[in-house]
């Protein structure tokens, strides 16, 4: 069957617009050209459901984007988009329910998400946001209680999230190759979904305990080279105690 694009927009349930920002963004194939009129088929309406579906359980566009870019769509993939979501989880709040949940003001949350740092989920046409989301706006409101000025905060937040987007990208394409390059045989897509799971906790571990030591080590650092040998040995003695370190889980 073909569509003209308000036929397919109908049939999938979006608007015209969306369609035509799928197409921009490269999730949905370009249509057929006949004389001056674009027809889709019915492998356009199964793509747009595709993503509708991908959407629903918090996959980001960046993320369904590698997802139907895979030259192995194939049981391999749909494992590992089901541990994606698992880990993703259900979002249910909208903006203004975050901002009630953490005390952090609507307009707040909106200047955090341009800048990068909050990456809500859009479903049906509204942002969708979930437990992490609370979580890193309240310890953002906490770090912010220690007097730091939101405009120097929030440079240095975004400088950091810069950072570990390409971190994230380099061990996307670390695990494309090594897990999920290793197993083309879908009889091992649930070994691929298993992998996901188990190092996912693993790296984010990893990654936090990281980052914590080297801000403990510059800290002291910055401590020995000024004249402040008494905050340096009182730090010194705050983490041999074990009461400065923060467990992670």
């Amino acid at each position: 069957m073909e569509y003209r694009v308000e036929q397919l927009a109908a049939a999938a349930g979006v608007r015209v617009d969306t369609v035509r920002f799928y197409q921009a963004r490269g999730l949905l194939p370009a249509p057929k050209r006949v004389k001056r009129h674009a027809l889709y088929s019915d492998a356009h309406l199964a793509r747009l459901r595709q993503i509708r579906r991908y959407q629903a359980q918090g996959l980001s566009l960046a993320v369904i984007g590698r997802l139907l870019r895979s030259r192995a769509r194939s049981s391999a993939a749909d494992a590992l988009l089901e541990a994606v979501a698992d880990q993703v989880g259900e979002r249910t709040l909208t903006r203004a329910e975050l901002a009630v949940r953490t005390g952090v003001p609507e307009a707040l949350l909106v200047a955090v998400e341009h800048a990068g740092l909050l990456r809500p989920v859009t479903v049906a046409g509204q942002a969708r946001f979930g437990e992490a989301d609370v979580q890193m706006a309240r310890a953002g409101m906490d770090i912010l209680a220690q007097g730091f000025p939101l405009d120097r905060l929030l440079e240095v937040a975004v400088e950091h999230a810069r950072a570990v987007e390409a971190s994230a990208d380099a061990a996307i394409d670390l695990f494309d190759r090594f897990v999920r390059g290793q197993a083309p045989d879908a009889r091992q897509a649930p070994d691929i979904g298993g992998a996901f799971r188990r190092l996912l906790p693993a790296v984010t571990t990893l990654v936090a305990l990281h980052f914590q030591r080297t801000l403990l080590n510059r800290a002291l650092e910055r401590l020995a080279q000024g004249d402040e040998r008494a905050a340096f040995d009182a730090a010194q003695a705050l983490i041999g105690s074990g009461r400065l370190e923060v467990a992670w889980r």
